[in-house]
């Protein structure tokens, strides 16, 4: 089969205009229809494809169905000294986190540490792009949110977890990120073997198992088993804990009850998120100092980095012609 043809130098203006297009066309208002299309020009402009433009179709197709609501606007409320909730009633994570944001860091530098909830949300997609948001504050943001089952426990077989992602964004005291990571709890995303199937290949040997809780190398018996955690017990242990933040704290749906994320119908994804912000100046001025001294060492080893080093937004990129028509055609609907 020929490869999709591709159209360069869309930028982020393109993305952002094309996907705020669809959006609205399909239900969602200007506000909440902007913070959604931002967050999928930021993660085309780093590479993040699977949570970009890949991502409109399904959104629109929601909207439409009533799955999440592009109009709703969230309630802040404050139930503790340092905790901030931001209710998304069931609509878009990113307006829901833009609507309490300062709030959670005007209680972060009052406090030394604030836990931002967001609970009742569509999927937020990429949580990195959130926790990036916090660290240009000046603040160091860390942050969890679970998914739809697709995890199995080491040696079990049933998917009780999603790849359930941290996050963390360290600020460089400049407006930046002295460093950056965003990962799943999970061996791989998904979508890699969702790829691996279409490419007719197999996949390594610790990603998944099959519906008996065997290890496989076949895409199609993953696929229809689990998948398995990063680093086995360890990532487990992470995975429970990113769940246990994301959901018990606060107050959202465990992964065992939301249906896949990308479904047209059925109930709304119900997620949460949970960050914690922490101000680097809390107990002194030794933070920066020492960051250093570890980026340093790190550094002046050949071919090591700090996570997220040297991360940088590209100023266009190639989109496959056929997803950009399918955007475009979202919003003229």
């Amino acid at each position: 089969m020929a490869k999709d043809k591709t159209v360069s130098n869309k930028s982020y203006s393109d993305i952002f205009e094309a996907t705020k297009t669809a959006l609205m066309a399909h239900g969602a208002a200007q506000m909440q229809a902007e913070h959604v299309a931002h967050a999928t020009a930021h993660s085309e402009m780093h590479g993040n494809v699977i949570c970009g433009l890949q991502y409109v179709e399904s959104y629109c197709i929601q909207l439409a169905s009533g799955r999440v609501d592009g109009t709703v606007t969230s309630e802040i409320t404050r139930p503790k000294t340092a905790a901030v909730l931001s209710d998304a009633k069931c609509g878009f994570a990113q307006p829901a986190f833009a609507t309490g944001l300062d709030h959670a860091l005007e209680v972060a530098r009052d406090t030394g540490i604030a836990m931002y909830a967001i609970k009742n949300s569509h999927t937020c997609t990429s949580l990195g792009y959130f926790t990036e948001q916090i660290a240009q504050r000046g603040m160091i943001g860390i942050g969890f949110t679970n998914a739809s089952p697709v995890v199995a426990a080491p040696g079990g077989k049933s998917r009780v977890i999603g790849t359930n992602p941290m996050a963390c964004s360290v600020p460089n005291g400049s407006g930046g990120m002295a460093m950056h990571f965003d990962f799943s709890t999970s061996a791989v995303a998904l979508g890699k073997i969702m790829m691996a199937k279409y490419a007719h290949e197999p996949i390594p040997l610790g990603w998944a198992v099959d519906e008996n809780g065997h290890p496989t190398t076949d895409p199609e018996a993953a696929l229809r088993g689990s998948l398995c955690s990063a680093g086995g017990y360890k990532g487990w242990g992470l995975g429970v804990l990113v769940e246990l933040m994301a959901s018990a704290m606060t107050g959202s749906v465990n992964s065992l009850d939301v249906s896949g994320l990308k479904l047209a119908d059925g109930p709304p994804h119900r997620l949460g998120q949970m960050y914690l912000i922490i101000d680097p100046t809390t107990f002194g001025d030794a933070f920066a100092e020492r960051f250093e001294r570890l980026a340093s060492a790190v550094m002046e080893d050949d071919g090591a980095r700090l996570p997220g080093q040297n991360r940088a937004a590209a100023s266009s990129v190639n989109v496959p012609e056929a997803l950009w028509d399918k955007i475009v055609g979202l919003g003229r609907a």
